[in-house]
């Protein structure tokens, strides 16, 4: 009988585990499809790239397409910023609001499609984006980003703004490109 029931609750605990990854995966294709893939920024490189982009306590940080939120909340405890991150994925965005609240570090995370984001209250913008959703958000980063903006682009240039470069962090295999809007 004893037998009978452990060999129950094991094939629930693997039922349960396929179901996750299941619905783990179809998360991470979305995200794909949608425009970017999960694809996490290495701890070290990403404090360099904090480091270099001239960021002041008090001001906002969006990360879009934000994950796990490990830039966000790096920024937000580092260097005293009001952080929030923008993912489609919903099971990212729960995964980065529990890793903020374990660590106590204040960020706000929301699940959203970043082309539908009104940008105006952004000082900082960060991204890791693919560059085909890059091309498309570009225009509405144009209509929507205040003056003086700080956009770092980890991984592709913003080809339309070269003018506006004002730092290149070269970084195999992902270099990254600060712009600050006139």
């Amino acid at each position: 009988m004893l037998s009978l029931i452990l060999y129950t609750l094991a094939i629930l605990v693997l039922l349960i585990f396929l179901i996750f990854m299941t619905i783990y995966t179809l998360l991470l294709m979305y995200s794909s499809f949608m425009g970017s893939p999960y694809v996490p920024t290495k701890q070290k490189e990403l404090e360099y790239i904090l480091s270099q982009s001239g960021l002041k306590k008090g001001r906002s940080f969006f990360e879009l397409g934000c994950g796990d939120g490990r830039v966000l909340r790096t920024a937000v405890r580092k260097y005293g910023v009001i952080g929030i991150g923008l993912d489609v994925n919903p099971l990212m965005i729960l995964y980065a609001k529990l890793l903020s609240k374990i660590q106590n570090i204040p960020c706000t995370f929301k699940q959203q499609n970043i082309l539908y984001v009104d940008y105006r209250k952004a000082d900082y913008i960060y991204l890791f984006l693919m560059p085909d959703l890059i091309k498309k958000l570009l225009p509405v980063l144009k209509a929507r980003v205040k003056k003086k903006a700080v956009i770092i682009s980890h991984g592709f240039r913003l080809n339309s703004w070269e003018r506006f470069l004002t730092k290149h962090i070269p970084h195999a295999p992902f270099p990254t490109f600060i712009y600050r809007l006139p």
